[in-house]
């Protein structure tokens, strides 16, 4: 085989000649030079067709490829412009690289899959380039990628969140497919024209094809659905409905304590040298120490029974004996939250006998939740019956977090929103030169 048969395979590049290799002292790396195969010249760099030649362009230009060894590797190579008749006057296409990148194809994927995998440090200092160099290499990457399959098809039940990417209420609303678990699609904003595009990209036949979407209760997203898929079944997320009674416990909870805590002795204060004369000191209180019981049963309200311990049981009978309306809002959160256990036609008859208690209860926090939970019936009583809830969307949630730190440093979301695509999206990048995901040694 000859010499420069041998550096295509190490490049890696195809439908291309390679005319010499030099070693340039000056920058310390390998310079390779290379031309396009006939068949792969004259082509527009945005459309791939063939057109007629302008000029010569700028000159000999380099990209960067995989470092040989310890050694740089640049590819070399003239850039003459071509007349499109679509795109007008553009650079021609290169077999080995996208158009308007500086680096080679195999480069771009060797980079988007450590991306995927390796800190951003790690990224960084293995090739060599800045972080905000990795967001492009990403962004090019997913969008080839995109025009390998299609990321709608089949969608059937799917659920919508939205996640924060950035101080200043900066968000992404996100979309996954509850059936294979994948992120289907994400975009900045937090509001219905945001979620609109999605359905927008979906199309009429595809909207009319969903069954099933599993949300918030937030107004935005009830309003898209409706419009856009009228005969999809919404249903509630069982987890955010029971997030609303814990709140309403807590709320319950500091209420009970500031109660008590206006009539308790306030305790005396003394100088900080020397003890308080015997019978000056402080007084044991009933309501000062009623007003700890409340303040310390934080966890003792909000944990499952189940999950309680000693001490926290002891304080949850206190509470029982001590304040009945708090005990009465604890009893409310956790038969609403005993209710998404049960089958469907149980679950109906008792969340109508949950609501008939909670609008009697006399506790206003409780009064206002059972007006939410009967506005949200239909999409409570319909998860319950589909089994459906946002714990998928949840942990795609997670991992975007983890992600958003990873990416700390890209100037705009889409690197982000490219980077959670190929990470979450189904396909994620791989090594090029590698015919299998895994090579079993």
């Amino acid at each position: 085989m000859r010499n420069n048969r041998i550096w295509a395979r190490i490049l890696g590049v195809e439908k291309t000649v390679v005319e010499a290799v030099e070693f340039d002292d000056v920058e310390g790396c390998v310079v390779v030079s290379v031309r396009p195969m006939s068949r792969a010249r004259s082509r527009c760099g945005m459309c791939q067709r063939r057109c007629p030649g302008y000029d010569n362009g700028p000159g000999r230009r380099r990209w960067r490829a995989l470092d040989a060894g310890l050694t740089s590797v640049f590819i070399e190579a003239r850039t003459p412009r071509v007349s499109c008749g679509e795109h007008g006057v553009v650079v021609a296409a290169v077999p080995w690289a996208r158009h308007g990148a500086g680096h080679t194809k195999a480069f771009d994927e060797t980079v988007a899959w450590l991306a995927t995998r390796c800190s951003k440090s790690a990224v960084c200092e293995l090739t060599q380039i800045a972080w905000r160099t990795v967001g492009s290499i990403v962004d090019r990457v997913w969008a080839d990628t995109c025009e390998t399959f299609d990321r709608f098809d089949g969608l059937r039940r799917i659920g919508i969140d939205e996640i924060s990417y950035k101080k200043s209420h900066k968000y992404l609303t996100v979309v996954v497919d509850h059936d294979s678990g994948r992120l289907v699609w994400a975009a900045e904003g937090r509001n219905a024209a945001t979620l609109r595009l999605f359905f927008d990209l979906l199309g009429e036949q595809r909207c009319a094809a969903i069954t099933h979407v599993s949300a918030d209760a937030a107004a935005w997203i009830a309003k898209v659905v409706t419009e856009r898929c009228p005969e999809a079944i919404r249903c509630a997320d069982p987890f955010h409905v029971v997030a609303w009674a814990t709140a309403a416990v807590d709320k319950v909870r500091r209420g009970a304590w500031n109660r008590a805590r206006v009539k308790a002795t306030p305790r005396k204060r003394f100088g900080k040298r020397g003890r308080p004369r015997a019978g000056t000191g402080n007084t044991p209180d009933a309501d000062r120490e009623q007003a700890t019981v409340v303040k310390k049963s934080r966890w003792a309200l909000l944990k499952n029974p189940e999950n309680l311990t000693e001490k926290q049981a002891v304080t949850l009978r206190l509470i029982e004996l001590e304040d009945p309306a708090l005990h009465r809002a604890y009893l409310l959160k956790e038969s609403l939250r005993l209710i998404f256990r049960m089958k469907h036609d149980d679950a109906v008859v008792e969340l109508a006998r949950w609501i008939g208690w909670a609008r009697r209860c006399r506790i206003p926090e409780f009064v206002e939740l059972q007006r939410s939970i009967v506005t949200h019936q239909d999409s409570i009583l319909a998860a319950i019956e589909h089994g459906l809830s946002n714990g998928r969307i949840e942990s795609a949630n997670t991992k975007i977090r983890l992600i958003t730190r990873v990416a700390f440093g890209f100037r705009s979301p889409d690197a982000l929103i490219a980077l959670a695509m190929l990470s979450l999206g189904g396909r994620p990048p791989r090594l090029p030169g590698r015919n299998h995901p895994q090579i079993r040694q």
